[in-house]
């Protein structure tokens, strides 16, 4: 994995890593791949949380997608996002696969509209450093 990616990590609560067996079935049941960084971060940590500079961001595990962006109505509310996780509160963090190039972006969980989403990031790396400067 990257260095600055790690570095932007050092104060983050990693978990195990994600097995590439389970990344691989919930990219098939949502019919996506994920952004190259994203999958070699869930290789590195199946998700976590902690603090990025002033922010702090909460990233789900690869298990709980499906189920989770399912509970919050994404389909329904914001379709072509997939929340990967949140800063603890009411902002969701998400990929938007509605795009090629998959950017990272921001939406209310409260009012999640497409019309709400924010970009943050075209990939990982920067949507780290976005939330670094935060």
């Amino acid at each position: 994995m990257d260095e600055q990616i790690k570095t932007l990590l050092s104060q983050f609560e990693l978990n195990e890593p994600a097995s590439e067996i389970n990344i691989k079935k919930v990219e098939e049941l949502l019919s996506i791949n994920f952004p190259q960084e994203y999958y070699e971060f869930l290789l590195f940590s199946n998700g976590g949380e902690g603090v990025i500079g002033q922010s702090y961001l909460v990233l789900w595990k690869i298990e709980d997608l499906i189920e989770l962006n399912d509970a919050y109505g994404v389909e329904e509310f914001a379709p072509g996002l997939l929340i990967i996780g949140s800063e603890g509160g009411d902002t969701a963090y998400c990929i938007d696969v509605r795009s090629d190039i998959k950017p990272f972006v921001q939406v209310p969980f409260i009012g999640m509209d497409l019309s709400e989403v924010q970009g943050c990031s075209n990939d990982f790396k920067g949507f780290l450093s976005f939330l670094n400067k935060e």
